[in-house]
Order: structure tokens, then sequence, then C-alpha cells
């Protein structure tokens, strides 16, 4: 088994964050950062099916586990994602037991699953699939995301499903599926989050949420969370930027009182 495996399983509390910019230097740089994993963002980026293996071997140069979240629930976007040599999968918008029970067949090979042999890059393009065959089902990292009103009312059957690995919230869609959307639908929201964090936990499973920022981190692990995506890499670009430009405009206003008093 995967050490990231081992720690997601295990319950081990995990930082990691999205990565939205095409570019292998953008990994590189949010590799070095301290966090403990990646997930490149293929559902919402405009990232080439080509550059996501480029993203992750760039992940791999710096040793920072990198998953990829697909655009849906196909198949053939699961195979692909971990055929370029990513260690796990995120699949949005899972609202079935049905539908977790499809990714993870997505995910495993046979007889857990029903994922093809391919001569991608994991598997040493070809020269290594016995070896990569032998562990990749106890490596891959199988997650899925809970963000509709119908996920959260069937989160029980869902939670249940063998070899889905962690359960990981997306507050965002869940707040525009069960109209908790705005300060007045904040205390839905959290009641949402705490019943499907609950129930992950419940099931031995471990449960993931988003957070844009640092601050909901706390509250979600002190009810059991362990595995987090905090904002993105153009998030904290821009957020960076903006700090940055606000404090060099502060030192020009001081510049200037103090010319103005002569100091």
């Amino acid at each position: 088994m995967s050490e990231f495996r081992q720690k997601c399983i295990g319950k081990t509390s995990l930082v990691g964050s999205f990565a939205a910019i095409p570019h292998p230097v953008a990994v590189e740089v949010m590799a070095q950062s301290g966090l403990d994993f990646l997930c490149i963002d293929w559902e919402h980026a405009q990232i080439s099916r080509d550059m996501i293996e480029s993203m992750v071997r760039a992940a791999d140069v710096h040793r920072v586990p990198a998953m990829v979240r697909v655009p849906g629930h196909a198949p053939e976007a699961v195979q692909a994602v971990l055929d370029s040599g990513a260690q796990g999968v995120l699949v949005p918008r899972v609202s079935t037991a049905a539908q977790a029970e499809a990714a993870v067949k997505a995910s495993r090979y046979p007889p857990k699953g029903e994922r093809g042999v391919g001569p991608g890059r994991a598997a040493g393009y070809g020269y290594r699939i016995p070896e990569y065959l032998a562990g990749a089902n106890d490596r891959i990292v199988v997650a899925i995301q809970i963000e509709t009103s119908e996920g959260l009312a069937k989160i029980e059957a869902i939670a249940a499903v063998d070899g889905v690995d962690v359960i990981f919230v997306g507050p965002g869609d869940l707040s525009v599926s069960i109209d908790a959307i705005g300060p007045n639908g904040a205390d839905r929201l959290n009641a949402a989050i705490r019943t499907i964090i609950g129930v992950t936990i419940a099931h031995g499973k471990a449960a993931g949420i988003f957070c844009a920022s640092p601050q909901p981190v706390g509250q979600w692990a002190a009810i059991g969370a362990s595995f987090f995506i905090l904002a993105s890499d153009t998030m904290f670009l821009g957020a960076g930027a903006a700090a940055n430009c606000a404090a060099a405009r502060d030192e020009l206003a001081k510049r200037r009182m103090g010319r103005a008093t002569g100091r």
C-alpha cells in the first residue's frame, strides 16, 4: 500500500490544494510549499489530458502525491489519469451508491474492479505491467465528492460502498443544491456537512472537505474530518498578489504622508 493511501484511510490529517494552473512550473512551486498532496483539477480548470501527465510528473519530482479530480463519472477519464501515474482520483457529483460503486470499479483492476490494463506511464509504458498490476489496487486512493441534495439524502448508502477510501464534501455546490446560499443558509449548510462527515466516520471512511481559507480546517477537524483541500494555486496567486499590492500602496501612502509633514 502506498504511504499516501495508508495515510488517507488511516485518517492522518492531510492538507492539500487544488492545482488549476495548467503548467508543471505551477505544480513544482506548490509542491515545495509544504502541502501533503495536490489535486489536479481537471473538472473545472482548462487542463488538457496530456498536460495532466506533465503535471503529475512535476509533482513526482518533489515526491508530493498527486491525485486528479476528473470531469465526471466516465471510466475512461478515471483510467486516463491513473495511467498517467496519479496516486488517486476524486470523482465529483456522486449522488448514489451505484455511482460510488462505479467509481471504485473504474479505479480498481479485476477482481475488485473493471479498470483496463494499458501501457501508460504508471506501468512504465508497458515495461512494468506485472509489477504495477500487483500493487495498484492497494496504492490508488478512491475519493468521491458529495455535493448534491440527493447525495446528502443517500449518504448512508454511499458511505457503505466497499472500496471508497475518502468521502469529500464540496460545500459550494452543496450549498446551491440544498438552497443554503448566503448568511441565511449557513446553519443549514453546516448541518448538512456535519451529517455527511458523521456518517462517513461511522462507516469507517476518511472524511474530507474543501476549505477556501485555513479557518474552517480546525472546525471540521474537530468532528472527524482528516482530508482537506485548501483553496487552489489560482486562489493563492490572487490572494498573494492582492495582499502584496495593498501593502505596497500602504508604503507609498506612508511615503507621501512623510513628505507632506516634512518627515
